[in-house]
């Protein structure tokens, strides 16, 4: 399966601010992870750390917190990981789910999918 990138509005909890990112869809990610220096200048607040599994096996903590997040015609609150400036925006899995939208990996976008109440 081939990469790609969507693009997404992140903005703070009361809706006032907003910046426009492409996002790398990354279903193997979790959480949402953005770039600390973007979260700080939205005023997007630290909550915890968590812990995280990464690819090489390695374990390590990253603060999260919580952010608006619009994509595919939805704005959604969503947990994001502050990661070291300059790091690729990730859409993660998490908020993929929230918004109802899955992965279509032939044509590289995302399509509508009903949220399930089984």
């Amino acid at each position: 399966m081939g990469t790609f990138t969507v693009p997404i509005q992140v903005g703070d909890l009361a809706g006032q601010n907003f910046v426009e990112l492409d996002a790398l869809v990354d279903t193997g990610s979790t959480y949402t992870v953005l770039s600390k220096d973007v979260l700080d200048r939205l005023g997007i607040d630290i909550r915890e750390p968590r812990s995280f599994d990464l690819a090489d096996d390695r374990v390590v903590e990253y603060p999260v917190g919580y952010a608006s997040i619009r994509l595919a015609n939805q704005e959604i609150i969503a947990m994001v990981v502050f990661a070291d400036e300059g790091t690729t925006p990730l859409l993660g899995a998490t908020a993929l789910e929230t918004a109802s939208v899955a992965v279509d990996p032939v044509h590289q976008k995302l399509v509508p999918v009903h949220a399930l109440l089984k």
